[in-house]
């Protein structure tokens, strides 16, 4: 029959207790750090903050820590520059220039703090740089193009140009596009051919949008048309000396820039049924002839009174 060794059994009894020994915790005996003097209590916690700081010494030098402790008459800090906790005696460090400099961190943090969200107000509404795939209602894309766009609800349409006639007072017509400004008094009545328009809506309450060519800011009117026989008559327009003055009937317009040559007009009121025209002005040249012309009909209502 087999014998264990007695050897072998105090070798299994030694190699058991040792393993208990290290699954028992250890108790520190070293003495908790002291708060530095002056310090929050973050710091004398050690607790990491974000950014490094100075720990200033007497010679003028500084150390940029995380974090510094207090231990007696030493200062344990964490070194940001090589990532590693370090010691020096507590009488080299200047704890006033210390605390002056963390109070200036904190003012230039909150400078940044302030800069930064300033910048963010500003791109909130400042004009986008570009138009590109331009959201003006959620889903719904302006179009490509230059020229006017209207939007009936979440319907964004382009307006086609109408050539409009100008005739001077004595009947002779300008061929021009653009009205020009002449130097003697005259008067120039504008029509548009056609009694209707040919795109129309029941919204009375619709928004353009207007791309333009240079990327200048338009001058825009929305003028009421008058519908006579055939045509539609826009305004008259009397010139003295260079000097316009419109006749016609305008509805006001509220005028946004929403990015770089790309304009957002909204009604000052409602638009009663009727025909509309949209002109752009030239200071140095007049009124163009090109306009870009809608109509607004009266909504509907079938025999229960529902529209």
């Amino acid at each position: 029959m087999y014998k264990h060794s007695p050897f072998r059994f105090l070798f299994f009894a030694a190699s058991v207790w040792f393993a208990a020994l290290l699954t028992i915790p250890i108790a520190s005996t070293a003495p908790r750090p002291s708060p530095v003097p002056g310090a929050t209590q973050q710091e004398a916690s050690g607790a990491t903050v974000p950014r490094g700081k100075k720990l200033v010494m007497k010679d003028g030098t500084f150390q940029v820590v995380s974090s510094y402790q207090l231990d007696g008459d030493r200062v344990r800090y964490f070194s940001v520059e090589r990532s590693e906790w370090e010691e020096i005696p507590a009488s080299l460090v200047d704890w006033a220039a210390t605390k002056q400099a963390e109070a200036a961190g904190r003012k230039a943090d909150a400078a940044l703090t302030n800069q930064i969200k300033a910048g963010e107000d500003a791109a909130k509404t400042a004009p986008l740089d570009v138009d590109a795939s331009f959201e003006v209602v959620p889903g719904v894309l302006l179009p490509p193009g230059q020229g006017f766009f209207l939007l009936d609800g979440r319907a964004i349409s382009p307006l086609k140009q109408s050539a409009a006639s100008a005739k001077l007072n004595k009947g002779h017509l300008v061929e021009q596009v653009v009205v020009p400004l002449p130097v003697i008094p005259t008067r120039t009545s504008v029509d548009l051919p056609g009694r209707h328009a040919a795109f129309r809506i029941t919204n009375p309450n619709p928004e353009f949008y207007f791309r333009t060519a240079d990327l200048g800011e338009p001058q825009i009117e929305l003028l009421v048309a008058r519908s006579e026989g055939d045509k539609r008559h826009i305004e008259n327009i009397d010139t003295f000396f260079g000097q316009q003055n419109n006749k016609g009937k305008t509805v006001s317009l509220q005028e946004w820039q929403v990015a770089k040559g790309l304009y957002r007009f909204t009604l000052g009121k409602s638009l009663a049924p009727g025909e509309y025209a949209l002109a752009q002005f030239f200071p140095e040249e007049g009124i163009s002839l090109l306009l870009w012309d809608f109509g607004v009909d009266a909504h509907r209502t079938d025999k229960t009174g529902k529209k």
